[in-house]
């Protein structure tokens, strides 16, 4: 899951100058973030099995100058991981975005997204989104954390106003291409209402992936 919005205690982190004009898509995709901060020289960064790390003294975690560690150090592979962190940060690349926060699933992501929200809160979602999401979002999250769910068509922009001027919306949950039946919407024109509602855009890349579309740059909030 990657996002435009960047964390205040994140602003002076190195991150990847994806506008160098030397370097194409797939000079990030393939290096991402790794081949400048490798401190092995390593073309390929080396996978870390670690558990837990060697502190200096007790609660200072190690290598708080990795970039790969976000300033943060490393202490215990949950909470950081070299591995982890580079691969977070070459999909960041990949995406366009400031940041990249790795999930064993895209569920675990999908459900991170909606902890973002508070009880009594609305989400106006595609109609046609991928079977699992539906599930969760109508079975688990409606009855047990009371946040509202609206399913709806996003070509037909005067039912999707309706429903952002008559419901506490805070989050669009957009899936394009869609799963399965591959329906199509504008990104940027759903961003803009975003905006002007005051929502979040979520967008769910899933078909198209980085390659093909960049959600961020057409104005959505996460990916």
């Amino acid at each position: 899951m990657s996002t435009d919005e960047q964390p205040k205690d994140m602003d002076t982190l190195p991150m990847i100058e994806i506008a160098d004009p030397y370097r194409g898509k797939g000079t990030v995709y393939i290096h991402g973030a790794s081949d400048s901060f490798n401190p092995t020289g390593g073309v390929v960064p080396p996978i870390s099995l670690a558990t837990t790390f060697i502190q200096s003294t007790p609660g200072e975690p190690t290598s708080r100058d990795d970039p790969n560690s976000f300033e943060k150090g490393y202490e215990y592979s949950r909470t950081g991981n070299p591995t982890r962190g580079s691969f977070e940060r070459a999909v960041a690349a990949a995406e366009g975005a400031k940041h990249c926060i790795a999930f064993a699933s895209g569920s675990a992501g999908t459900s991170a997204v909606i902890h973002l929200l508070e009880h009594g809160d609305g989400v106006l979602c595609i109609d046609d989104v991928y079977g699992g999401t539906q599930r969760y979002f109508r079975r688990i999250v409606t009855d047990r954390m009371g946040i509202s769910f609206d399913f709806v068509d996003f070509r037909d922009e005067k039912l999707v106003r309706e429903k952002l001027r008559s419901r506490k919306i805070k989050l669009i949950w957009l899936e394009t291409p869609t799963n399965p039946t591959l329906k199509i919407t504008d990104i940027e024109s759903v961003a803009k209402m975003a905006s002007e509602y005051g929502c979040m855009l979520a967008v769910d890349n899933t078909f198209c992936s980085p390659y093909f579309q960049n959600p961020l740059q057409h104005g959505a909030n996460v990916v």
